[in-house]
């Protein structure tokens, strides 16, 4: 060991300079920890200015969840929904006599027969009820009793569509729990409002329709045709189509859009599936699925006990003669209509309005679809729980 270090050692060896050492170090620290406690006292303030100045968010417990544009308003005013009941001029009415449900329908003047049939049903059994005039006729009504207790709507070659997505906005008929959207040419004799509504409800169908009566009935797809065994079906059998694997339309979780049924919650998505443009709906039938609050398979099917009459009578469009379709190849059961067009193209220097609104309704069609598939690969955050749907 070196000199140095020997004597560094023997330094602290030493008792004497060990106290000298203690004593010399004691001070120090004494003075370092007044230092820091009276330092203290000066710095902390100023920091806590400093915390002070920085802005805290604070809960506001009167910031609450408000429909747009109502934040200026007293929470208690707002009305956050509306219906279709027509009030007095003056006064109240004696008894609230309130609608659970509403029926909607396309209604031509010529098929006033049918429509006369319905309305009366459906206001017996206390539904609002709402006629959209495509053939802008109105004042011819009035010969019918209940005229002045529905609502009119007017709106010359305009489809069911159309008005829907326009007069029912889901907060305008969100005081109904179904929303019957039907078209004109349907027989209601074995049809009984009521009663289909408690079907619906035990069955927890959230989209459904009235079977049809095959016997009397124009049927477009087998599904939609009345069984007599049962009071409600879910799906069809078809060898080599439909079989009780399958999952998607129109094997099951389907049903066509000629008399809809829909709950409050399912109509509140199908107004948004509805495009505003798209005034045929073609290609919606098949994603109604999308709406039914859960399982299709389970919350869509046909009501068997509650049955009605299709006629198939053509309404927009519809030129003067039947027998006009039938000569340039048109049938209910076309459904390629690339066939049709090939068939009017000896015509085309005569348009057909009725081969048109087919025309455009297959165009619609095909937007529809593109529109979905795009939809589906731009929105990350969505998942198909159907990626069969629509291919």
């Amino acid at each position: 060991m070196s000199m140095k270090s020997t004597n560094i050692v023997s330094l602290f060896e030493d008792p004497h300079n060990r106290r000298s050492c203690v004593y010399s170090v004691v001070p120090a620290v004494s003075a370092l920890f007044l230092i820091l406690f009276f330092g203290a006292a000066f710095i902390s303030p100023k920091y806590e200015l400093k915390i002070e100045a920085l802005p805290i968010p604070k809960f506001n417990k009167c910031q609450k969840c408000k429909p747009d544009g109502s934040e200026a308003l007293p929470e208690g005013i707002v009305a956050k929904t509306s219906n279709l009941q027509m009030r007095p001029l003056w006064g109240f009415p004696k008894s609230d006599n309130s609608s659970f449900s509403l029926f909607a329908i396309a209604a031509g003047i010529k098929q006033s027969d049918l429509v006369d049939k319905m309305v009366t049903k459906f206001l017996s059994s206390n539904f609002s009820v709402m006629l959209f005039h495509y053939d802008g006729v109105v004042d011819q009504w009035k010969t019918f009793e209940w005229c002045d207790r529905v609502i009119h709507v007017s709106a010359a070659n305009q489809t069911k569509w159309w008005f829907a997505k326009r007069f029912l906005h889901p907060d305008i008929v969100a005081e109904y729990s179904y929303i019957f959207l039907w078209d004109e040419d349907l027989g209601v004799e074995d049809f009984n409002p009521q009663k289909y509504v408690s079907i619906v409800k035990s069955e927890g169908l959230e989209i459904s329709q009235p079977a049809l009566d095959p016997a009397k009935s124009e049927v477009h797809h087998q599904i939609t045709a009345r069984s007599q065994r049962s009071i409600v079906h879910r799906r069809t059998y078809k060898p080599g189509l439909c079989d009780k694997n399958s999952t998607a339309p129109p094997c099951t979780g389907w049903i066509e859009m000629m008399a809809p049924v829909f709950s409050r919650a399912a109509w509140r998505c199908v107004w948004y599936l509805i495009q505003n443009d798209l005034i045929h709906a073609w290609g919606l039938d098949m994603q109604l699925g999308y709406c039914a609050q859960g399982d299709r398979t389970k919350n869509v099917g046909v009501v068997d006990a509650e049955y009605v009459v299709h006629y198939g009578r053509p309404t927009l469009g519809v030129p003067e003669k039947k027998t006009d379709l039938l000569e340039i190849g048109f049938s209910p059961e076309t459904e390629n209509i690339t066939h049709v067009m090939t068939k009017t193209s000896s015509h085309s220097h005569k348009k057909d309005p009725r081969l048109e609104v087919r025309r455009q309704s297959f165009l619609e069609f095909k937007i529809f679809k593109r529109r979905w598939i795009q939809a589906a690969k731009k929105d990350n955050c969505w998942i198909d729980p159907y990626s069969q749907s629509l291919k």
